[in-house]
């Protein structure tokens, strides 16, 4: 197939494989991109709202929606799986607040945070390779849908 004839989708996905070679990387980041992902969820989840009327959580519901019409530009079926996702995310963190407190859930989320991405480093360092977004930060939005897109493909989904 012609790279430049594919939806845009296929670019970011063949770009994005092409620094995720390695078997031991990949699995890293099978886990380690949604753990990034809820955790960043789950940070935005913990900043105050500016307008007392609105709850927690704005921050992040404005940022999952954000993303979402990205991904579901790039891929509709992809873009479902990602609007599933963090619907998951957000009920997460309303039962974590509401068990846990705002603090500790920020405290959980700022610890997850700095474990999966020293994961990620330790994985590309095993790569050899840099990670995707430091030539193009959209590749911090493309890793999650990448690894969605993964489990598609292993349960036969087209996206």
């Amino acid at each position: 197939m012609d790279i430049r004839a594919a939806r845009p989708i296929d670019r970011y996905f063949a770009s994005y494989s092409n620094d995720h070679r390695n078997e031991t990387n990949q699995a890293v980041h099978v886990v380690a991109v949604p753990a990034i992902l809820w955790s960043a969820v789950a940070l935005l989840w913990c900043l105050p709202p500016l307008i007392t009327w609105f709850q927690n959580g704005i921050w992040a519901a404005l940022a999952m929606f954000a993303a979402w019409m990205f991904y579901n530009r790039l891929s509709r079926p992809l873009g479902l799986g990602m609007l599933a996702i963090f619907f998951v995310f957000a009920c997460s963190c309303r039962l974590l607040e509401a068990e846990l407190g705002l603090r500790s859930l920020m405290w959980l989320a700022l610890g997850v945070f700095v474990l999966a991405w020293i994961a990620q480093f330790v994985g590309h360092r095993i790569e050899g390779r840099r990670p995707s977004f430091l030539t193009d930060l959209v590749y911090l939005l493309i890793g999650p849908v990448w690894v969605l897109a993964k489990l598609y493909r292993h349960l036969g989904w087209r996206y």
